[in-house]
Order: structure tokens, then C-alpha cells, then sequence
């Protein structure tokens, strides 16, 4: 009679988890197929003399060129610039070197990066072109507005990952506790990252967006769904990994580079409570560029949570302004 129970019991237990493990690949492969699904769509590939380059164009007026931050792409571009064709831009959002299909090139600096943002201009017929770069999108913005002046007519920086002088050298941005375990695990895998998001999301929001999940938790049901749809658009992870090696590699040796150079408008727009530090970045940055318009809030993250509206127009009035 006992050895019955104890089979029956560890039946119903492997039977339990043959289930669960069926559910998980049903589940992960549904969710991942979806992402594959849409960056699939919706971008061209330009061929230019700086290589292939992926973008997606939305929107008719004065043309804005959007870089994405880290772990992004044209998709998440395109993301943050929807909310400026509403407010009658032409939003133009590419891949950056090594992220979905534009490939990683031998020199993948920022200053490469700006020059290939030129070419697509080139292979697009734009002359000139207002820029918004945001978080890891922030240097080869900067080397943009350096190398290629009379091509930009305005600059945003958001969130900026760039230089900014630290006590013994330290780095410029401050790496969340346990990045690095992240790099080595959860985003060398899809599988990996889609356990991590659906298991322990607060730890994504505060490891990889640098935002501090009690401020999710507390924020509107529409900056809730932005987030959350911020660290979908992660995945597939495996077609932007090699971006974000390159962004990480790039950050970590930034300098400083000619600011005082730069004449076209500027505006930067920093968080205090980023938890990748960058608003010393941003007010220095804002600091050295003549002219520019610093605009601070202290709180918000390095997705800015509670903000969109007030950053969406705060740039929309910025770059009307400047036409």
C-alpha cells in the first residue's frame, strides 16, 4: 500500500513537471517567436559605404535622426520617437553597429558610429538633420555634432552615457550591481533573459534599465506598459548582444571629448536618481557645450518614469523652436 502512494506521488510529481517544462517551451517559444516576428519588419537595410545599416522612417516634417540607447535598435528608436512624429517630425531610427541587422564592424568607435549616421543621411538624401541620442547613443551623437557640423542643425542628449571627470579616474558611468553577472549569463542567452524578465522583473528594472522598480510600482499604468515594453524589446537578446559588448566596451574607455567645439543648439535632459549615475555626465556635458539648455529632474531613472509627457514636449518645443 505504501510503495503504491510513494509511486502514485512520484508519478503525479514527474507528471507535474514534464507539464511545467512543456509549458515553459510553449510559452518561451511563443514570446520569442513573436519578437524574431517583429524586428523582422518594419526597417530597410541601406547599403552604404559604411556598411549595411538597418533603419525605419515614420512621420513627414523636419527630419530627426534617433539613436537608441544600449540593448536597442531601430525598434527601439522608433519607440521613443513615435511620440515626436505626433508632433510633426520625420523620425529616422537606425541600428547602431551590431545590433539586428547592421553588422560590427572592425572599428565600431563612436566616431565610426557618427560617420556611418552620415552615410545613411548620404543614402537617405538628407542634408541636414536634427539628432537625439539617447543614453549609449549619447557619444556618437556628440562625435556627429563634432565631425559633421554643417549636417546637424540641433542635438538632444538624453540620459547621456558620456565622460565626465570622477575621482581617481573612476568610470564615467556607474555599473549597477550585478551587470556583469547579467553579461554572463541572462543576456548571452534569449532563453536566459526571457526567465530573467518573466521570473524576477524588479531585478531587470534595476540592473539593466537603472531604474529603481519601487518608482515602476508607483507610476501610472501607461509608464508601467512603457517600461515593460522597454525590456521586452530587448529580445531576441542574441541579435543585439554584440551591440551591447560594443557599447559596454565603449563606455568604459569614454573621453572627453571637444564639447567647446560644438555650435549647434543643445539641450540634455538628465535623471538624479539614474542608477547608472549619468546625470553628472549630463550636467558636465551641458556645462562645456556653449549655449546649451540643461534640464534636470530628480527622479524618473534612466527611463525617465513619471517624465514621458514632460520629455516628449520638453524636446518637440525644443526642436520647433530651433526650425
Amino acid at each position: 500500500m505504501a510503495r503504491t502512494r510513494f509511486r502514485n506521488a512520484a508519478l503525479f510529481v514527474l507528471g507535474a513537471v514534464v507539464a511545467g517544462l512543456g509549458a515553459t517551451t510553449y510559452y518561451y517559444q511563443r514570446d520569442i517567436q513573436q519578437a524574431r516576428d517583429r524586428v523582422a519588419s518594419g526597417s530597410q537595410v541601406a547599403q552604404t559605404p559604411c556598411g549595411p545599416i538597418e533603419y525605419a522612417v515614420a512621420g513627414d516634417g523636419p527630419p530627426l535622426l534617433v539613436v537608441h540607447g544600449a540593448g536597442g535598435g531601430f525598434d527601439q528608436g522608433m519607440d521613443f520617437g513615435v511620440s515626436l512624429v505626433e508632433h510633426g517630425f520625420r523620425v529616422i531610427a537606425m541600428s547602431r553597429f551590431g545590433y539586428l541587422r547592421t553588422p560590427l564592424p572592425a572599428d565600431a568607435s563612436s566616431a565610426a558610429q557618427a560617420d556611418a549616421h552620415a552615410c545613411l543621411l548620404d543614402a537617405l538624401g538628407i542634408k541636414r538633420v536634427a539628432v537625439a541620442g539617447a543614453s549609449a547613443g549619447a557619444p556618437s551623437s556628440l562625435q556627429f555634432a563634432l565631425r559633421h557640423p554643417k549636417r546637424i542643425t540641433a542635438l538632444v542628449l538624453l540620459v547621456p552615457a558620456t565622460y565626465v571627470p570622477r575621482p581617481g579616474g573612476a568610470s564615467a558611468v556607474t555599473p549597477t550591481p550585478g551587470i556583469e553577472f547579467l553579461f554572463d549569463t541572462a543576456l548571452r542567452s534569449d532563453f536566459l533573459l526571457w526567465a530573467a524578465i518573466r521570473l524576477a522583473p524588479g531585478s531587470i528594472t534595476r540592473t539593466i534599465l537603472a531604474t529603481d522598480p519601487v518608482l515602476v510600482a508607483n507610476a501610472s499604468r501607461e509608464e508601467q506598459a512603457r517600461t515593460a515594453q522597454m525590456m521586452e524589446r530587448i529580445l531576441p537578446v542574441s541579435s543585439r548582444r554584440q551591440g551591447l559588448l560594443n557599447d559596454a566596451k565603449v563606455i568604459a574607455s569614454l573621453e572627453r571629448y571637444t564639447l567647446e567645439r560644438i555650435s549647434a543648439p543643445t539641450l540634455v535632459i538628465g535623471m538624479q536618481d539614474d542608477l547608472y549615475g549619468t546625470y553628472d555626465a549630463a550636467r558636465y556635458t551641458a556645462g562645456q557645450i556653449r549655449g546649451t539648455r540643461f534640464v534636470g529632474y530628480p527622479s524618473g531613472g534612466h527611463l525617465w518614469v513619471g517624465h514621458q509627457q514632460e520629455v516628449t514636449d520638453e524636446i518637440a518645443r525644443f526642436l520647433s523652436e530651433r526650425r
